[in-house]
């Protein structure tokens, strides 16, 4: 793949981010367990966004550890590195319980969950929009 269609890849999944989370914060006051799913998928979209402009490739693992080396290795030292890995951490523990289990995820998980995926669209739009 070129840059070029590297970036056009990104933009895609910077569009299915966006797009998830549109859904998630829609669906935070009521159901709040479709807000944490739909949060987590626009956590991961962001980071394949972000891989893809930064290093060319994204790996789809269901080790979700590599997930977030994978994130934090792209941005490398930048400063937004830290947090985003502990942004992306935190939706993939929320994972499970929101896609799984038979409990509903409580108001305060879910809503912390679409703060983490707010900090992963923004910061893959602002990696694409300087790329």
């Amino acid at each position: 793949m070129s840059t070029a269609e590297h970036r056009a890849t990104a933009r895609d999944y910077l569009d299915k981010a966006r797009q998830f989370l549109l859904v998630a914060e829609s669906a935070l006051n009521g159901a709040d367990n479709a807000a944490a799913s739909n949060a987590v998928h626009a956590g991961i979209s962001a980071k394949d966004a972000i891989c893809t402009v930064l290093s060319g490739r994204t790996a789809k693992t269901d080790d979700h550890r590599q997930a977030v080396t994978e994130l934090r290795t792209a941005l490398g030292h930048r400063p937004e590195a830290a947090g985003a890995a502990k942004a992306l951490r935190s939706l993939l523990s929320t994972k499970t319980p929101a896609q799984y289990s038979s409990k509903l995820v409580d108001h305060t998980k879910a809503s912390k969950a679409v703060s983490d995926a707010e900090l992963l669209v923004e910061l893959a739009a602002r990696v694409l929009a300087g790329s």
